[in-house]
This record gives C-alpha cells, structure tokens and sequence, in this order.
C-alpha cells in the first residue's frame, strides 16, 4: 500500500495484519500527548445522555470557544470537524468563484475541484475577486504566511478569505479570529482534531461575522455534534494546563528533529513551524514511504501536490521515544554526511 494521505493506520494494519499499536503514524499530526485527561471522565459523565437528542446547534460549545478565541458565540459555527464544515462551505455557503493558495489542506482539491491554484508565496498574484483559502502555516510545509502579507490581502479583497488555521496552536503565531471583527470577509477554519487530539469524534469551528454565521446556520443541517464528541471538546477546551505543556513539547521536539537530520544526506528538511515538518528527498517519496511502511513507520507522500515541488515526504513530531524510532530508521535509510 502506498500511502498518500495522514491517518490511515487501520486500514494499513488489516492489510499487513500487524496489530496497529504497533505502528508508529508519522503520517497523521496530532497532539503527540493525546487528549487531554479530562475527556475520558466527560465522555464517561455524557453517557448517561446518549439516549437523548443533542442540542441541533451546539450552543454550550460554542459559547466556550468563542471565550476561548475572544470572539461572540453568534461568530462560531460548530460542526463535526474541519472536513465536514469545508465542504459544508463549497455545498450551501459559497457557489461563486474560489482560488486556493498552495499549499493547503488536500480536502480543499476535493471540496473545490475547480478552484483557480494560485502559488501561497506569491500575494501579489492572488485574484482579487470570488473566495480565497490560505492555510496558516502552510500545509504540508509549516511555513507560515507573514501576518502582514495576510492582513493587506484581507484588507484590498472584495471577496472572502478562508484561513485555515487547524494547525495555530502548535505555534505562536498571531490567530485571525481576531481580525474577524474588523473584517467582516475574514472566515476561519479551526478544529479540534490535531491541537486537542481528536480526529476520532469529528469537531471543528468556522469563526466568521455575525451575518457570515446567521447565513451559515439557515442552511445548517441539525445535530452535526454528537452529545459525546460536545462533552469531550468542552473538557479539552478547558484543560489550559495540558495545552500549553503540549505546545512546549512539541516545540522542543522539533527542534530536536531538526538538528537530529540536519546531517542527513539526500534529506533537506524545511524548519516549519506546526507539529508536522517537509523534507524533500533526493530519492522518490513514494520509494521513501515504502521502505519506511515495512519497517511500520508511516509518513505522508507529498510529491505532486499543489505548492511542493519536487520529491517529498512529511513526518509528525511526536515524543522522544517515537522521534528517536523515526531517527534511527532515517539514519539507515539515508546516508550522514
């Protein structure tokens, strides 16, 4: 199986028939701590309401993320995870024109198959028309956008901008749900899977106006949350201690990455800013992810998407112990110089 997308460590297990603690998913960059500790005990506390409807639009998380990210809670559209709210956005919230600067998240190409692909690295280039989608920091390459390069490009647009930022709080980069009040074309794509460890229950926000959320929700299908993946999110949300030590060890695991392979040879390895780091490889990424899979490491093939040119592959920082297993198995595969 070549693997070309993150988090496929089930269906790569059935097929080697390994068991899938065994694999390290290098190829999925999430939360390398996990959840937070308060969301087993929420999950467990809501299930005593499973057997109720949830609330059709999750009001009690949206309050507690809008307090998280200083916004209104009439500016946070909830919903179960950053895929379904995308393309929730390409089927009943914008049907105009769409450029998409790349790199971005693949499930943009899906959700916008004829979106304009405009280079990220080139602003002057950006149409200045239709709905615009940016990922901050880029992904797959954690290279961030300048701020100011951001907000002059909100600021001379007659359309909107989409910014993904569901990788922000691995870094220390300026968040634009605070720009949404001053720039009503600012929407923001935020989700709970990669910071807060939860891609197994789907949630994710869009943070626009008021106006943006009101048009949103009349054409919002009821009960996108489930009552238990609500519990979890509020508990992870809360946990302001777990997030910050999470942040702090992924910075200093990354750092340790970088100077780990910086004596790769056949490796050049870009100094992103996210949980997840690009290297371009002077062998094919698909050679690369194979040889990696048999040794039950999985890494994402990057080669051919938007925005990446050349031979490339993304690992996830994880903890020491895994970061040290990917190590090893780098300094075998490539040379140091």
């Amino acid at each position: 199986m070549t693997v070309t997308h993150g988090g496929n460590v089930f269906a790569v297990a059935r097929e080697r028939g390994w068991d899938w603690r065994e694999i390290l998913d290098l190829s999925a960059s999430i939360n390398p701590l996990g959840p937070s500790p308060a969301v087993r005990p929420a999950i467990e506390e809501a299930m005593d309401r499973v057997a109720l409807y949830p609330d059709p639009l999750p009001a009690q998380l949206s309050e507690a993320l809008a307090r998280a990210w200083g916004v209104e809670p009439d500016q946070v559209l909830v919903g179960g995870g950053g895929t379904e709210l995308i393309h929730f956005l390409a089927r009943a919230g914008w049907n105009g024109p769409c450029a998409l600067a790349a790199p971005v998240w693949t499930e943009f190409y899906h959700a916008f198959p004829y979106a304009l692909r405009v280079r990220a690295d080139e602003p002057e280039r950006w149409p200045q028309r239709g709905l615009l989608v940016l990922s901050q920091p880029g992904n797959p390459t954690g290279i961030p956008a300048p701020a100011e390069v951001v907000r002059r490009a909100i600021a001379s647009r007659e359309g909107p901008v989409l910014i993904d930022e569901s990788f922000i709080e691995f870094t220390r980069l300026e968040s634009a749900v605070g720009w949404v009040q001053d720039h009503p074309n600012v929407l923001v794509l935020r989700s709970l899977s990669k910071f807060h460890a939860l891609p197994g229950l789907r949630v994710g926000a869009l943070v626009a106006s008021q106006e943006w959320i009101r048009r949103f929700r009349r054409k919002r299908e009821p009960w996108r949350v489930s009552t238990l993946a609500e519990a979890a999110a509020l508990a992870a949300v809360r946990d302001t201690a777990h997030a910050e030590r999470s942040r702090r060890i992924v910075e200093e695991e990354r750092a340790w990455l970088l100077a780990a392979l910086d004596s790769m040879a056949g490796l050049r390895v870009l100094p992103g800013e996210a949980n997840y780091l690009l290297a371009y490889t002077d062998r094919p990424a698909a050679e690369v992810c194979e040889w990696f899979l048999n040794r039950k490491i999985l890494l994402r093939n990057c080669a051919g998407l938007p925005g990446v040119e050349g031979e490339a592959v993304r690992f996830a920082v994880r903890t020491r112990p895994e970061n040290e297993r990917f190590v090893a198995a780098a300094r075998e595969f490539f040379c140091e110089s």
